[in-house]
C-alpha cells in the first residue's frame, strides 16, 4: 500500500510544478522567483527544496511537463485510428495548434533552450518528438502512401521544418495566421512525396 506520506511528497511536487508552469508562461523565467512559485502552490519553500535543488531544476520539471502534455497528445493520434496518411495530417494539425498554446510557446520554445541551453533543449526535444516524426514517416511508406525516401535523412528534415515552424509561430505578432500558413506548406510538401499510382506490392 502506498504511505500518506508519499501520496503527500507526490501532490506537493505536483503542486509546485503546477504553479511554476503558470508563472512561467505569464512571467518568464527571469521575472519569476522561487517564493512566488512556493507561496502559489501554498508549500513553504524548505519543502520546495526538498523536491528541487533549485530555480533551474524546477524550471526543467516545468518544461517536461509542458512537453510530455503535448507528446502524449500526439502520439495518441499517430498511433490511433485511421489511415498512416490520416493519422499524419491529423498529427500536424495537433503539432501547430500546440504551438499556439501559450505555456508551450513561453516554456518549451523561448525560454528553455536559454534556460536549459541549446543543446540539452534540442535532445529534449529530440527524445519527445522527433520518434514520433520517424515513426509516423514509416507508416506512411509502409503502407505504400508515400515514396520509399531514405526514413533517417526525411525523418531530419521533418523533425526540423517543425521546429522551425514552432519558433516562428510563437515569435509571429499573429501566430494563428502563421500556423495556419505553416500547416498549409508542410501539408503540400508532403503531398509530393505521396504516390500518383498505389503500389501493388504492399499488401
Amino acid at each position: 500500500m502506498r504511505s500518506r506520506r508519499l501520496d503527500y511528497s507526490e501532490s506537493t511536487r505536483s503542486a509546485l510544478v503546477d504553479s511554476a508552469v503558470e508563472l512561467f508562461t505569464k512571467r518568464g523565467y527571469a521575472g519569476t522567483s522561487l517564493d512566488e512559485i512556493a507561496k502559489r502552490a501554498r508549500v513553504t519553500k524548505g519543502a520546495l527544496y526538498h523536491h528541487f535543488s533549485g530555480k533551474q531544476a524546477l524550471f526543467e520539471a516545468a518544461f517536461d511537463q509542458v512537453e510530455s502534455l503535448v507528446y502524449d497528445r500526439l502520439d495518441k493520434i499517430v498511433n490511433g485510428d485511421g489511415t498512416p496518411w490520416e493519422r499524419a495530417l491529423a498529427g500536424l494539425n495537433a503539432f501547430i495548434r500546440a504551438c499556439l498554446d501559450p505555456a508551450y510557446q513561453r516554456i518549451a520554445i523561448h525560454e528553455a533552450p536559454v534556460v536549459m541551453g541549446w543543446e540539452r533543449w534540442r535532445e529534449a526535444e529530440e527524445r519527445c518528438s522527433f520518434g514520433l516524426v520517424r515513426s509516423g514517416l514509416q507508416s506512411l511508406i509502409d503502407a505504400g502512401e508515400v515514396e520509399p525516401v531514405p526514413v533517417e535523412v526525411t525523418a531530419r528534415l521533418l523533425f526540423g521544418a517543425l521546429s522551425s515552424a514552432a519558433t516562428e509561430i510563437a515569435s509571429s505578432p499573429d501566430p494563428k495566421k502563421v500556423g495556419a500558413q505553416i500547416e498549409d506548406v508542410i501539408v503540400r510538401m508532403l503531398v509530393r512525396l505521396r504516390r500518383t499510382e498505389p503500389d501493388v506490392s504492399i499488401g
